[in-house]
């Protein structure tokens, strides 16, 4: 089985650097980027079955890079990641198809369980799910 794909877009590099040391010794493919402008570029030429989006970077924030991305291909799994999730944001978020939104800060068993329910979804099958061991 291939493993899953996972991108991580955040412009704070500490916490993209402690996403992929929690998800790169389970087999996930991962790919990170620094702001909404480069996830899109990414998303050009990669396949990618779950996306992180943190709500707040320069350039292009997550929910405007997520709506962008809708308007040129089948998009992956987004989850939206935000200190400020109120009740707005979630509304907007759930119109442009979001799987769900996390608020910072978040957990690393929040963050594991999400993404498993996410690849649920873009896989259709929880047969990978050995990747994701405790």
């Amino acid at each position: 089985m291939v493993a899953p794909s996972l991108l991580i877009t955040d412009d704070d590099r500490d916490f993209r650097e402690t996403l992929r040391d929690m998800f790169e010794p389970r087999g996930f493919h991962l790919l990170t980027a620094g702001d909404g402008e480069e996830a899109v570029e990414i998303l050009r030429h990669e396949t990618v079955n779950v996306a992180l989006f943190d709500m707040h970077m320069p350039r292009l924030n997550g929910l405007d890079a997520i709506r962008r991305l809708r308007e040129f291909r089948l998009p992956p799994t987004w989850i939206l990641l935000s200190a400020e999730a109120d009740e707005q944001l979630i509304a907007e978020a759930r119109e442009a198809q979001v799987f769900d939104v996390l608020r910072k800060p978040v957990t690393r068993d929040r963050v594991i369980d999400v993404v498993q329910q996410a690849l649920d979804v873009s896989f259709g099958t929880p047969n990978w799910r050995g990747l994701l061991g405790s």
